[in-house]
């Protein structure tokens, strides 16, 4: 994999990867998290382009490869090259296209690969090449092998240098979705090829990369995510200098900024943490095209639609300019959340708790008491709402996308009524076929964590606190 450029350094996952490539640990990698965002990219005239994560792969992370092989089942199988402004830069993938028209599994016109020797750069290979997870496969096997018997010894000298090719899967839980392989169609094939090009000694000692892209890694096939011969690295949503440099890209001319906007850069990128760069861009290209000015309140307003969007309704955020002043009683729950709050502002995170349990007849004023309890502190407040689906997996895949922005926010209150109810239960049941323990234990895993202590702060309200897990 390529070396960062001078001019734009790798973003730390991608460092990662490439640092696990090169050690020869593996050459397969599950890429999740924030998937779907943009990332910034050298542009080659010593600037930053920002481009989609499978383009960031092809163009920046295996420009030294000499074929990328893309593959999604709504696209089928593409095959380029990482770079086509290099000299030769078709070579490979004529070579990859000369072998594959004889290979039966390669659906093609003979008229419209008479001319591929020539004018391979002009072809659109979509609709010749398999879309369906078995066949498109197939030729990605087939690929692989012929990239590996070009470098063969033969007759006591090797006849050319082996083929480097790259494997891009997005989408990859469509491709290989939860679920037993014995009564899905196709699907053990599907996970044996899959697995067999990260655990086969040839396939690994080749120049042979393979990503697999999917959002939640919950929903991608359990037998995947726990292969020991695969790197999983997140890919988390950006930080504020990560924001501040998106910005200065979108609006490069400072007096346009300033007429666009009453917040600083420095306060603006601050203010958008916990959005992907796709949702920062629809912000402030909003404002721009509108005429309406970025202020606080229009961040505020933003801010919340599009997390409430990105999270698709599981967070709701509670917005209060109420604090515990405004709280008719509860003496002794107002005095030590209020002592906690000093801490907190303090930054002496280590002396407040994890989190909270709030116990109460219904209308006892719980959520009032965390409304308020969030002005008081001057940190965002959101509330977790029904996160669980009846398809298999999709629960848990949509708590590790609540899970993910939350990291991402920096200091939050996280809201959850009715927690006898929402939480699960330890070992599940047959009833749910354990999701309820699943559940359980992710989120006992994430509250657990001393890292969030200060930063990601639980508060369950429930008036059955009997019913809630003794942890």
């Amino acid at each position: 994999m390529s070396e960062p450029s001078k001019a734009v350094a790798l973003p730390s996952w991608a460092e990662e990867m490439r640092q696990v490539f090169r050690a020869g640990a593996t050459s397969q990698f599950v890429l999740h998290g924030n998937v779907f965002d943009l990332v910034p990219a050298p542009d080659g005239e010593g600037g930053t382009d920002f481009v989609s994560l499978s383009d960031f792969l092809t163009g920046t992370m295996f420009r030294p490869f000499d074929v990328v092989v893309r593959y999604d089942r709504g696209r089928g199988v593409r095959i380029e090259p990482p770079d086509p402004t290099r000299p030769d830069a078709y070579k490979g993938v004529k070579e990859v296209l000369a072998f594959l028209k004889g290979v039966d599994a390669f659906r093609s016109t003979p008229a419209a690969f008479d001319a591929v020797a020539d004018q391979v750069e002009k072809l659109d290979l979509r609709d010749q090449l398999p879309r369906d997870p078995k066949r498109a496969l197939e030729v990605i096997d087939r690929i692989l092998a012929f990239a590996r018997r070009r470098g063969k010894v033969q007759e006591g000298k090797k006849v050319a240098a082996p083929l480097k090719v790259a494997v891009v899967l997005g989408y990859a839980q469509f491709i290989a979705p939860q679920g037993d392989p014995i009564y899905v169609a196709d699907l053990s094939q599907t996970l044996i090829q899959i697995q067999e090009w990260a655990q086969n000694p040839e396939v690994t000692s080749s120049f042979v990369a393979t990503v697999l892209i999917t959002e939640n890694l919950a929903d991608l096939n359990r037998s995947l995510v726990e292969s020991p011969y695969s790197a999983k690295i997140r890919i988390p949503l950006p930080g504020a200098d990560d924001i501040r440099l998106f910005v200065e890209d979108l609006v490069p001319d400072a007096a346009e900024f300033e007429t666009a906007s009453e917040v600083k850069r420095d306060v603006l990128a601050d203010k958008l943490v916990g959005l992907s760069r796709v949702s920062v861009r629809t912000l402030v290209r909003r404002a721009l095209t509108s005429g309406e000015r970025i202020t606080g309140a229009y961040l505020t307003r933003m801010k919340k639609e599009l997390i409430e969007k990105e999270a698709a309704g599981r967070l709701e955020f509670l917005e209060t300019a109420r604090t515990l002043e405004d709280v008719a009683g509860h003496d002794e729950a107002k005095a030590w959340l209020r002592s906690d709050a000093v801490l907190l502002r303090r930054g002496r995170t280590q002396a407040i708790p994890m989190g909270y349990l709030l116990t109460g007849r219904i209308g006892t004023g719980k959520t009032y008491l965390v409304e308020c309890l969030s002005g008081e502190i001057g940190i965002p407040c959101v509330e977790m709402k029904n996160f669980r689906e009846k398809w298999v997996g999709a629960t848990e895949g949509n708590l590790e996308k609540v899970f993910s922005i939350l990291h991402a926010l920096g200091q939050v209150i996280v809201f959850v009524d009715e927690a006898d109810q929402m939480t699960g239960k330890r070992g599940g049941g047959d009833a749910d076929s354990g999701l309820s323990g699943r559940v359980y234990g992710m989120l006992a895993k994430e509250m657990s964590d001393t890292k969030n202590r200060g930063r990601i702060i639980w508060i369950f309200a429930t008036s059955r606190p009997d019913l809630v897990e003794v942890d």
